[in-house]
């Protein structure tokens, strides 16, 4: 009866709705793609830091980018983009680095945001 249960609830739609689809992330990342990369480390910084590899990485840690004072405080703290971090900052990222220079408001939708971490993490090879 247990197996019959776990398999009858994992059919159901909603039973997966919080996976992570790096696919899906790969769209929702197409609104980011104005002021950033992300297909390989040589690609070059936009307005925006690259972003590939960035899952582990020191925050404020691209040289030669120009961060923002509050962003090289942040990585002079030790201030690491895990999974939890990017998630904080995606969400919200005036709550993590309230003078920090980007504009996006962030993403409200948890899907979209577990599907652009994803994308993140697909292009983060060392994670």
């Amino acid at each position: 009866m247990a197996a019959f249960t776990v398999a009858t609830l994992s059919a159901l739609p909603w039973a997966g709705a919080h996976a992570q689809d790096a696919a899906a992330g790969e769209r929702v990342f197409a609104q980011c793609r104005a002021c950033h990369a992300v297909p390989n480390a040589q690609a070059r910084n936009m307005v925006g830091p690259n972003l590939h590899n960035v899952v582990g990485r020191r925050a404020a840690s691209i040289e030669g980018f120009r961060y923002s004072q509050n962003m090289q405080q942040l990585g002079q703290g030790g201030h690491t983009w895990t999974e939890e971090n990017l998630r904080a900052y995606l969400t919200n990222p005036k709550a993590v680095a309230p003078q920090g220079s980007m504009s996006f408001p962030g993403l409200r939708n948890e899907q979209q945001l577990n599907d652009v971490i994803a994308y993140l993490k697909a292009n983060s090879p060392g994670t």
